[in-house]
């Protein structure tokens, strides 16, 4: 099965995927970004990103992902994305990566009391 497929702007994204962005390009946007021609036959430039649950093409010209980068905290001035950005990011989502976990353990839990109610 096939992941939707979503063109959107950057600044529309959710700021979790925005972090997701951040750590597959931690060293800027710009030299990832794709050209194609859309519907109406215009070129225009995209940052691809596979997530979870969709395939991103986020919109952008070569001076956006320049700036864009230039204007987030999260990179320092050679456009390389910060340590401290980077591990709190990661830890941002391990952290839902264990929220997650924890929600199964749960159903399996609820699972198990049904069982134990059914055989009394």
């Amino acid at each position: 099965m096939s992941k939707p497929r979503v063109m959107t702007s950057y600044f529309k994204l959710d700021a979790a995927i925005q972090q997701q962005i951040k750590l597959t390009y931690p060293r800027g946007f710009e030299k990832y970004l794709i050209r194609f021609k859309n519907h109406k036959k215009k070129f225009v430039s995209a940052l691809p990103y596979e997530g979870e649950e969709k395939y991103y093409m986020v919109k952008m010209t070569l001076e956006e992902a320049n700036k864009i980068i230039l204007e987030d905290e999260a990179y320092n001035e050679s456009g390389i994305l910060k340590t401290n950005f980077k591990e709190a990011y990661e830890a941002s989502k391990k952290e839902e990566e264990e929220d997650v976990i924890d929600i199964v353990d749960l159903e399996m839990d609820d699972v198990e009391l049904i069982e134990e109610a059914v055989e009394a």
